[in-house]
């Protein structure tokens, strides 16, 4: 390994012994658990579940969490080479002779990763060829609500919040373990735990026009469906205060301090912000505890504050304003991400302002009031431009606007509204006069490809096709001709993919496996991604991409995420699919309930 370590990029990634690692005598512990993220070092650390579970998992003494995260191009070639197989960051253990391995299942495009790790560790890739001893496979995360695609090469799922189910699946494992249990008695244990779904217990069964009639349920363990687990109140729960450091530059290299979870707002693109309902908040009394906890342990020099929608937060100013002046004395900076450019104060944006400044983002979506209203985004064009007056009057002179093109009903006008929106943005900053304002206006706007994804109101909608959103891209790139405004976009064959894969079924698991074959990994990485490969695997699969990509789907189909319950109602996303249509707006949670089901959970701001 010391001989290999020198010839790779960045071989800190695979060291460990960072600064507050949990370290533990593996033949002490009764289950020896690996953490997969499949991406690369810098990714996965900036992982705020990542720290939440290590954490929580190495709390217990009989169980023993280690890290793993998928080797670079140059680290694998080698491991291969030398038949090193895929092994823990902690104890350089391998992890085919651990007993549980969880992945992390954050994006789509990582699906090659998983099956590539999978085949480095040398563990087969389908759940069926498993043999007793081997160590079960298992996956959560937002891309397990619809966990089909890759249902053939998992044991078992976890839908919802993890800290209590994995504690429960813990137990249940070293009572099945202490049993001499075989793998298919464990899998009908845990079956039982709600929030688990055994993809094996489960059969899909098509019609002749390829669309799903029905599931049929293999086991009497298996529920008829699986229900998202949640954490109800939010201030019992351990909270890292030991947070691992690590010795290089990570995405995300700050202290994260989560705030809530859910979200009041409804936007109708938006996944997480309905598989997280409902809203609930920790205390500003523990929230202060934790971040100066955090600060003490680890050195950091920058605190985020994170959830969906930060300025959401019912004491949101008081939060912010007393850790700004409890942490400005440390010269820490607070990192406030996910505003609402009209819930942004002018004095608040001054007192971030004294330590240090980076730029500010805001997340217009789309250009014109009337897609705003499709979208549900509940933000006027007064909004945004008082949003950015503000903040040019405190001294920001960049200045970053997320858009989103092929949306539902889009149109070339909303494409015209993104331009006169930039364009009056930079007007706003002209305005104000020179002595009031930081010199250098720098807009970027930022336009990535729409991706319907299940569990949304927009789920039964077709994605535009490449040569439409490619057109739309070139009419943007054409008209934004304002010297301070610069255009980003991003190449739509990767969203293309992702929404196949967001909206497949369990056919598209020999196209996965496929495209794995062909060599196919990092598909978010922009030179690895080969959209040829992908193309050539649905084809040799006898899959047609543009059924899952280009097809509006009927509100009446099974859909392959319908055996998943997260609470909130079909009949529910179908009012506010309507909604869309006739562009009319739905209230936010705080302002009125619209009763979408995650008042059952009777916690949060449902309870309220």
């Amino acid at each position: 390994m010391k001989n290999i370590l020198k010839l790779v990029e960045k071989p800190i990634r695979y060291t460990g012994e960072e600064i507050n690692m949990c370290k533990k005598d593996p033949s002490k512990v009764k289950i020896r658990y690996a953490f997969c993220f499949p991406d690369v070092y810098e990714i996965g650390m900036s992982h705020l579940g990542l720290r939440i579970l290590y954490d929580l998992y190495n709390r217990r003494e009989d169980t023993y969490c280690e890290r793993v995260f998928a080797p670079w191009v140059d680290m694998e070639k080698l491991m291969r080479e030398n038949d090193i197989k895929l092994f823990a960051l902690e104890t350089k253990d391998e992890i085919r002779n651990f007993d549980l391995i969880g992945f992390t299942l954050q994006y789509e495009m990582s699906y090659t990763n998983v099956l590539n790790m999978l085949d480095l560790a040398g563990i087969p890739l389908y759940a069926k060829d498993r043999t007793e001893g081997m160590p079960f496979v298992m996956g959560g995360g937002p891309c397990t609500y619809n966990p089909e695609p890759l249902a053939p090469f998992f044991d078992f799922f976890i839908m919802g919040e993890g800290e209590e189910v994995n504690m429960e699946i813990n137990d249940v494992y070293i009572e099945w373990k202490e049993k001499h249990g075989t793998r298919q008695e464990f899998l009908e244990m845990v079956a039982q735990i709600e929030g688990v779904y055994v993809p094996s217990f489960y059969e899909p069964v098509y019609r002749e026009d390829g669309k799903i009639k029905e599931y049929q349920i293999l086991n009497p363990n298996a529920k008829e469906k699986v229900t998202k687990r949640i954490i109800k109140d939010l201030d019992t729960l351990t909270y890292p205060d030991k947070w691992l450091v690590p010795y290089l530059n990570v995405v995300h290299d700050r202290a994260m301090l989560e705030i809530f979870r859910g979200c009041i707002r409804g936007c109708r693109f938006c996944q997480a912000g309905y598989i997280y309902r409902p809203v609930r908040e920790k205390s500003k009394e523990r929230l202060e505890e934790i971040a100066s906890n955090l600060i003490d342990n680890t050195g950091y020099e920058e605190i985020s504050l994170t959830s969906l929608s930060t300025s959401d937060y019912t004491e949101f100013h008081d939060l912010a304003n007393d850790l700004i002046s409890k942490m400005k004395p440390k010269n820490v900076n607070l990192s406030l991400p996910s505003l609402r450019i009209d819930s942004v104060s002018l004095k608040l944006m001054d007192e971030m302002n004294q330590v240090r400044k980076s730029g500010i983002t805001f997340a217009p979506e789309a250009g014109t009031q009337r897609l705003r209203d499709v979208i549900n985004k509940g933000i006027t064009e007064e909004n945004i431009l008082k949003g950015c007056d503000l903040a040019f009057r405190s001294g920001w002179n960049t200045i970053k606007l997320y858009f989103m093109i092929g949306l539902p009903t889009e149109t070339y006008d909303d494409l015209q509204g993104i331009v006169d929106l930039a364009n009056k943005i930079v007007d706003v900053y002209y305005a104000i006069p020179k002595a009031e304002r930081t010199k250098g206006l720098s807009v970027t706007v930022s336009a990535s490809t729409f991706v319907p994804k299940p569990f949304t109101p927009f789920q039964w909608f077709g994605q535009n096709d490449i040569e439409t959103i490619k057109e739309k891209q070139e009419f943007l790139r054409k008209n934004l001709t304002n010297r301070a405004v610069k255009f980003n976009w991003h190449e739509p064959e990767i969203s293309v993919i992702e929404a196949a894969l967001a909206k497949g079924d369990r056919r598209q698991s020999a196209v996965l496996q496929k495209v794995f074959e062909k060599g196919c990994k990092f598909d978010s990485w922009g030179e690895f991604f080969d959209y040829q490969k992908w193309l050539e695997a649905f084809e040799e699969a006898g899959i047609d991409i543009k059924y899952y990509t280009e097809r509006n789907i009927d509100l009446e189909e099974v859909l392959p995420w319908d055996l998943i319950n997260i609470m909130v109602s079909k009949e529910f996303f179908k009012r506010e699919y309507q909604n869309a249509l006739d562009g009319k707006v739905t209230p936010n949670c705080r302002a009125n309930c619209a009763g979408c089901g995650a008042a059952k959970f009777n916690v949060g701001v449902c309870f309220e």
